[in-house]
């Protein structure tokens, strides 16, 4: 019996996570992250756009330009995308809901990106689990949890295991943070790299500057240190 269709509330923000199946690496190369940025860009519309056709099958050096032009027609976003974060086997989101069902119709969209990789790799069949996970986050304290706790999932990538034992190197650790693109984090500490993909606005308006986004995160990282305290009080 198919499950029923998930509830969202309008203006709710849900923390949301696409996982591929049997936990195959679907980023194999930079292009693939970028190819699913653009996806995160594109899709946010209710109107359906052919990625596949829009990148492919003509002079690269045009490629910039095809976008702009894109970026110029007129779009209505059907999510609020606050923050991303990309990882070899999943993804990472927090959204809000601004349109009825714009969330699941924007994770059914992103979906698309298994037809990119299925070419790519000379693969056939389902790339992701058929069913993605969303938490409502209900206050402050939580939406403060998430923030850091989406930021900081590379962190795995180099210290393995570090959300059950903790950061050995907290410093690294937040270098490394910086480094790492296929992120939303330098849009909130002052360096952008995705204007055109996520909504800054809300979450600069909770922590009230990017300085409070960079400290958040940092705060986090200390705190799986044993550094620092991490709760309420970061938030101020």
């Amino acid at each position: 019996m198919p499950r029923p269709p998930r509830q969202f509330v309008i203006d709710g923000i849900y923390h949301v996570v696409k996982r591929a199946t049997e936990g195959r690496k679907i980023f194999r190369k930079p292009q693939d992250s970028h190819r699913f940025i653009l996806g995160l860009e594109f899709y946010n519309d209710p109107e359906p756009v052919n990625l596949w056709n829009l990148i492919a099958g003509s002079d690269p050096a045009m490629l910039g330009e095809r976008l702009r032009e894109q970026r110029n027609k007129k779009r209505t976003p059907i999510v609020k995308l606050l923050a991303f974060v990309l990882m070899p086997n999943h993804i990472h989101l927090i959204l809000r809901e601004i349109k009825e069902n714009g969330i699941s119709k924007y994770i059914q969209k992103l979906g698309g990106y298994s037809t990119y990789f299925n070419k790519q790799y000379h693969r056939m069949g389902s790339l992701f689990q058929s069913r993605f996970k969303a938490i409502h986050i209900k206050d402050d304290v939580q939406l403060n949890t998430v923030f850091s706790y989406v930021h900081t999932n590379p962190v795995e990538l180099w210290e393995s295991g570090w959300k059950k034992h903790g950061v050995k190197n907290p410093e690294r650790a937040i270098k490394k943070l910086e480094e790492y693109w296929a992120s939303s984090y330098n849009d909130y500490i002052g360096e952008p790299k995705f204007p055109h993909v996520i909504n800054r606005e809300f979450l600069l308006e909770f922590y009230g500057d990017e300085k409070r986004c960079k400290q958040a995160v940092e705060d986090w990282i200390r705190f799986k240190a044993g550094q620092a305290e991490f709760g309420p009080e970061v938030i101020e």
